[in-house]
């Protein structure tokens, strides 16, 4: 059993020193642990080239073909059963170098996609390096801490939700999160002995989550009005209706006022669609295949004429000057 830190922040600051304190516990609870600080990693922004989901269909593993530290951090989540990730706030959601991470790691493994593409090389009868990556299949468990100087929470409110995108394309079990801000005025998270107690907590969770079925992991911490997230974001529809959404999981509820208290019922149907479900990623799966039916056909009716349309806006600078 292996629980992998990762830390988003600088060296021996809050996010490191989170992270540390988790896998400590971690440890007592029997994992082996990792910890990794990405600060000075090279992690370059998806270009969308679609590489890594071209290898896949045409046989291959999944590899992005950008050569920089993503595929250090790559080869350290496939070999990890639990992950505990801290990144900081500096503008209302994560720093960007998590982000970077998170649109080149998670479509490249959507897992409704690989396992699809793993039934194919199945049912044609290929073994051992034809498949796909076992790794990728693997269940495994995530904890997230977002690290904020402000002391007003509304300044660090998209930290978490943007946190959560790492394990959903994966389906990832997440286990608990904390929401760390107010760090500008304690100075240093070890004088919050209730923080410290908190992401101890979150590590030796983790640990003692790995191996056990999804649906019977108790979520640890705070419970947001989401019931599967845990966060507290909702989306409003055009009609101004109450019925509304969480942005995070895309599952949709109903939202009531009591004694000036929001209450919002999501049905067990919307909680199994859940971007973080199997439902919701093969739905998606789905919906991206559907996207394709309808695109391909079209592009190939317009093949002579599109790139006459297209010339003015790929020779930008010579039209613009006419």
């Amino acid at each position: 059993m292996k629980v992998l830190g990762i830390s988003f922040g600088r060296k021996m600051k809050c996010s490191e020193i989170m992270v540390k304190e988790a896998l400590y516990k971690a440890k007592e609870a029997g994992a082996e642990v990792e910890f990794i600080s990405t600060v000075n990693m090279e992690i370059g922004h998806c270009k969308g080239c679609g590489a890594c989901s071209t290898m896949r269909d045409r046989g291959g593993q999944v590899k992005c073909i950008i050569k920089d530290d993503y595929l250090i951090l790559e080869e350290a989540v496939l070999n990890a059963d639990a992950i505990i990730l801290a990144a900081p706030v500096f503008a209302v959601g994560t720093v960007g170098q998590f982000k970077n991470f998170v649109d080149r790691f998670g479509p490249a493994h959507d897992r409704a996609a690989l396992e699809e593409e793993q039934k194919k090389r199945l049912k044609e009868g290929k073994t051992g390096d034809e498949l796909l990556d076992p790794r990728y299949f693997k269940d495994r468990y995530v904890g997230y801490i977002s690290v904020g100087g402000a002391s007003t929470q509304n300044w660090v409110s998209l930290g978490l939700p943007l946190m959560h995108l790492f394990g959903f394309s994966c389906y990832m079990k997440a286990v608990g999160h904390i929401d760390a801000y107010d760090q500008g005025r304690k100075a240093n998270p070890v004088f919050d002995t209730e923080l410290i107690k908190q992401c101890g907590d979150l590590g030796r969770k983790l640990a003692e989550s790995v191996g056990r079925p999804y649906d019977e992991i108790e979520w640890m911490g705070e419970r947001g009005v989401c019931p599967v997230c845990h966060n507290n974001l909702l989306s409003i529809g055009k009609d101004c209706s109450t019925n509304i959404e969480c942005p995070v999981c895309g599952i949709t509820g109903n939202l009531e006022i009591q004694n000036n208290k929001i209450i919002v019922t999501f049905s067990e149907e919307q909680k199994n669609r859940a971007r973080s479900t199997m439902n919701g990623l093969y739905e998606h799966y789905y919906e991206i295949q559907g996207m394709k039916e309808v695109c391909i056909p079209k592009l190939m009716a317009n093949k002579d004429t599109l790139p006459k349309m297209l010339e003015k806006y790929e020779k930008f600078d010579e039209y613009i000057n006419q």
